[in-house]
């Protein structure tokens, strides 16, 4: 079976939806969420193939199928970060200058996301975490379920 289209969110629409219906989850880590086609299989053991049109990326939740009797979702592996969160505007700048020369890829939080603080978040690297310890930044080392996935910042130099 071949999936062209996403149907909805699970966590957005999703009263209801799982009533009477049998649920499989393809499993994704991460870093599959930003392919547009790929070969995938269910936690039940069926195979499915995504050919979807260029558009926003997979995310946690996403209807690949619903039928009166069948749902079928996307569910994203946790990432191992780093949640950095700085103490002051110069710790921002020096760390936040110090990573971006190793042009990792980084996502943002605000006090209004689950972190309840202004955050930057990185894919776990043994250097980063190194860089922090050594220069006495405030973070930890999480398991997180990333609402998008990471992405290299597009730029020129």
């Amino acid at each position: 079976m071949i999936i062209e289209k996403l149907v909805g969110n699970i966590h957005e629409d999703g009263s209801g939806l799982l009533d009477g219906r049998h649920h499989e989850k393809v499993i994704l880590p991460s870093a599959d969420l930003v392919k547009r086609i790929q070969r995938v299989s269910t936690d039940h053991g069926r195979e499915l193939g995504l050919r979807l049109a260029p558009g926003p990326d997979l995310r946690d939740g996403d209807i690949l199928l619903i039928t009166d009797s069948e749902l079928i979702t996307v569910s994203v592996l946790p990432t191992d970060v780093l949640v950095i969160a700085p103490e002051s505007i110069f710790d921002m700048g020096f760390i936040a200058h110090s990573l971006g020369n190793r042009h990792l890829q980084a996502q943002f939080f605000d006090r209004e996301s689950e972190y309840g603080a202004e955050v930057m978040v990185v894919q776990y690297d043994h250097t980063v975490e190194d860089f922090l310890k050594h220069h006495h930044a405030r973070y930890e080392r999480q398991e997180r379920i990333m609402p998008v996935p990471f992405r290299h910042a597009e730029h020129t130099h």
